[in-house]
């Protein structure tokens, strides 16, 4: 056995077309998708919060694939208490794909297998967040789509305003456009 590590090892030259589908077969097995398990202490607003893993370590999560009204924004504060609702004291799993430029975990959450994210777009307290769709699976994307258009037609929370702001028009404030 030794005699085989302390020999070099070789892979066999491969044409471009071969090694990149290599590439792209290994970066398809190893997705940059990691799963952190808590309870939930703190809420900022209809679509962040705050867990402590078991180790009692803190994560800062951006819940993926919604965006919900600001803090002064109409809906801002119904948002955050509907999010309350769902997730505070409770345990939720949170699959994360990436950090945000604030440093947010952003991460579809779940508690008891239930979307949050989703509860939320279906009770008019946050957006389907549309810029970032790309990053949804195809089912996922279609659901929350449709969600979000079952709420407007059921003129549901925020949608009860036929004038609502959404949360990215509200930041760079292009209120006047709504």
């Amino acid at each position: 056995m030794r005699a085989l590590l302390s020999r070099p090892f070789y892979l066999p030259a491969l044409p471009g077309w071969a090694a990149a589908i290599l590439l792209l077969l290994a970066s398809a097995t190893f997705s940059a998708e990691w799963v952190v398990e808590g309870r939930v202490v703190g809420i900022s607003d209809g679509d962040t919060i705050t867990m402590l893993d078991d180790s009692k370590t803190q994560h800062k999560i951006r819940i993926a694939g919604i965006d919900a009204p600001e803090k002064g924004q109409a809906f801002g504060e119904r948002s955050k208490q509907s999010l309350s609702a769902l997730v505070f004291q409770k345990s939720i799993e949170a699959r994360c794909h990436k950090k945000d430029r604030y440093g947010r975990e952003v991460c579809l959450i779940y508690v008891n297998r239930r979307d949050v994210g989703l509860e939320q777009i279906r009770t008019g307290m946050a957006w389907w967040y549309r810029e970032y769709a790309h990053e949804q699976a195809t089912q996922e994307r279609l659901v929350y789509r449709d969600e979000e258009d079952a709420a407007k037609a059921a003129r549901r929370g925020l949608w009860s305003d036929p004038k609502a702001i959404p949360p990215w028009a509200w930041r760079k404030g292009d209120r006047a456009k709504f």
